[in-house]
């Protein structure tokens, strides 16, 4: 009688398990199958092909259809999204080339620009960064360049240069690892005090463009004392100096500027009404003041050839950057942020 019931209750067990692989067989095999969206019909059956694309005929209904792939039609049209953030492609180029609608292209892509994606870090030896920011009309993007291969490692979205932020990133530079050998900026305040706080140790190399830029806005192309002429020819000395020689040279030469018109540099003006002292020359006395309290970090390249001398790559990024966003003026600021992060995660991906 007990033995009976055992073998009874092993039986029901077998057929509830039975029944349940088969319903959910069933309920698999159901929503694999292709259903006419016309009728609900699962009588489908195949009739040829169409553009390329498995045609489907309804047995209920009569009516020709090709079954759509979500997935599969938005990795297709992803092509033309990566095509309008790079290659400067406009909405005009696009609807030629891929036969979509205007509207179409424009609900594809703000779903792609909404699913921004993260930077990966790449790792090697004695990374040399390049450290710049760029301003756009709401805020601006502060980017940490690996210089040797020309790869974003990081990127902020700020309103402005600031300590706190620059400290931040450097220290989550490393502890994700980074080996970092030496860093090019343009000298700006907030990035050199960071610097010197997170990263004593780091080489620090001044963006010898920058310096002569500055430089030689503030003495103009025609100066009208001899100080100005003179230190105008050994500001456009700089780029010149390939050699330690040619440093020790140079540097000669602005310690004998500096003795020669340092009574000239120390010349006030005064105004009676208000009391008022200023220097005479000051445009003349802040471009020397400039390369002097620069002059220790100015040739750091020359001990090390993998320390870039300018942040001119980073520039050139930016402009290309800015080109193709301007483009695309109608964007909002959170989709021209978007924009921003997929065009570096793109160059960053032809880089590697």
């Amino acid at each position: 009688m007990v033995k009976s019931f055992k073998i009874r209750i092993g039986y029901e067990f077998e057929r509830s398990l039975v029944k349940t692989f088969s319903l959910n067989f069933f309920c698999l095999w159901k929503s694999l199958k292709k259903r006419c969206w016309s009728c609900g019909s699962l009588s489908v059956i195949g009739w040829g092909k169409q553009a390329g694309k498995q045609r489907l005929k309804c047995k209920q209904c009569g009516l020709l259809f090709t079954r759509i792939d979500s997935t599969r039609r938005l990795h297709n049209r992803f092509a033309w999204f990566r095509k309008w953030v790079l290659e400067r492609q406009t909405y005009k180029t696009l609807q030629r080339d891929s036969g979509l609608s205007k509207d179409t292209l424009q609900k594809t892509f703000y779903y792609f620009l909404n699913k921004a994606p993260l930077t990966p870090i790449i790792h090697h030896d004695n990374i040399h960064l390049r450290v710049d920011a760029t301003y756009f009309k709401k805020f601006c993007v502060v980017c940490y360049q690996d210089d040797l291969i020309s790869y974003t490692q990081l990127f902020r979205f700020s309103d402005a240069e600031r300590y706190e932020e620059i400290r931040e990133d450097l220290l989550n530079l490393l502890n994700l690892g980074l080996q970092i050998a030496s860093i090019t900026c343009d000298g700006h305040k907030a990035t050199l005090k960071a610097i010197k706080k997170i990263m004593p140790a780091v080489v620090v190399q001044r963006c010898l463009v920058h310096i002569q830029r500055m430089c030689l806005l503030w003495l103009t192309a025609n100066p009208t004392y001899d100080a100005g002429k003179q230190l105008r020819a050994l500001v456009l000395m700089i780029h010149r100096i390939q050699t330690h020689n040619d440093k020790h040279y140079w540097i000669q030469c602005l310690s004998e500027w500096e003795m020669r018109f340092k009574d000239f540099l120390k010349e006030k003006s005064y105004k009676p009404e208000t009391g008022r002292y200023w220097y005479k020359h000051k445009l003349i006395r802040r471009s020397f003041l400039t390369i002097k309290r620069a002059l220790p970090n100015m040739f750091c390249y020359l001990d090390d050839s993998n320390i870039p001398k300018t942040t001119n790559g980073i520039e050139s990024y930016f402009g290309h950057l800015k080109n193709h966003l301007d483009l695309h003026r109608g964007l909002t600021k959170i989709n021209r942020i978007n924009f921003i992060k997929w065009y570096i995660y793109f160059r960053n991906k032809s880089n590697l």
